[in-house]
């Protein structure tokens, strides 16, 4: 399952992008990229393989503090470096990881290379690019709502615009996404395992549900650009919990966890006078 994070803040944003990446490796992917939003723009570094492969490629200086990052599982198109995540507009301008599958992504792709769009990917993401470059709304928020009317599908979706690095706009519709309160910076992630090293605060967005990101905060709204209102909440989960503790791999650390996973709902339901059913 395809992995998402973000952040915008004081620090650079690269540093955190492939902490969080790594985080996300037990989830599987094939290949894995980052965007970063500097003074020329977006760099966008893309590898098939794991994600060693991919910090081997990033730049000794990547600064940018505004950045979104993806593992990816192969659905449409082959393992390969033009179709790893993030995809770009034709101009650069425009950086998009997509979560999910858009359903209309073949008549959409035809109507782009009709108007004379060249498509760069086999992949149904990129589309949301395109579209979003193309929208005329005078805000990176308003071209996104201006493209999520014209797809179908599920999607969790980061979306950064060279031309506004102070944010990324984020929108989810069937697959998680999450955003992460801290200090000065603000993060995005599809699973809590990339943020809980760096912050408690969190937001769960609901479907139809998108949000403006900053260094400073965040804004959510619904799809006919309406506040939602939605304010961080306190978790308690260890950073340990996504952490290998010397197992092998992931498979082999879930199925040695049981009994205790299974030994704590049943203290859970004790203490709370319930009874586990069976």
């Amino acid at each position: 399952m395809c992995g998402i994070v973000g952040y915008v803040g004081d620090q650079p944003a690269a540093p955190f992008l492939i902490e969080g990446l790594k985080s996300l490796e037990y989830r599987g992917y094939d290949s894995a990229g980052i965007a970063v939003l500097g003074a020329k723009g977006a760099t966008v570094v893309r590898a098939v393989g794991r994600i060693r492969e991919l910090e081997a490629k990033l730049p000794k200086r990547l600064s940018g503090r505004a950045g979104i990052g993806h593992t990816r599982w192969a659905t449409h198109g082959p393992a390969t470096e033009a179709n790893a995540h993030p995809h770009r507009s034709e101009d650069g301008r425009i950086s998009v990881v997509h979560n999910g599958i858009i359903d209309n992504a073949v008549i959409l792709r035809t109507e782009l290379q009709d108007a004379g769009v060249t498509l760069r990917s086999d992949t149904d993401t990129e589309v949301v690019a395109h579209l979003v470059a193309r929208s005329t709304a005078p805000t990176l928020e308003g071209a996104v709502l201006d493209a999520l009317g014209k797809i179908t599908g599920t999607y969790a979706l980061a979306v950064m615009d060279a031309d506004r690095p102070d944010r990324i706009v984020v929108a989810r519709n069937g697959s998680p996404l999450i955003l992460g309160v801290g200090e000065k910076e603000t993060l995005v992630a599809s699973d809590a395992a990339a943020l809980v090293r760096h912050t408690s605060q969190v937001v769960h967005l609901d479907d139809g549900e998108l949000a403006t990101v900053t260094a400073g905060g965040f804004r959510t709204f619904d799809r006919n650009a309406r506040d939602t209102g939605r304010r961080a909440e306190e978790i308690d989960i260890a950073a340990t919990e996504w952490e290998l503790t010397g197992h092998q791999h992931y498979m082999l650390k879930e199925i040695l966890e049981q009994p205790e996973k299974a030994a704590a709902v049943i203290r859970a339901g004790s203490t709370t006078g319930s009874r586990p059913p069976g």
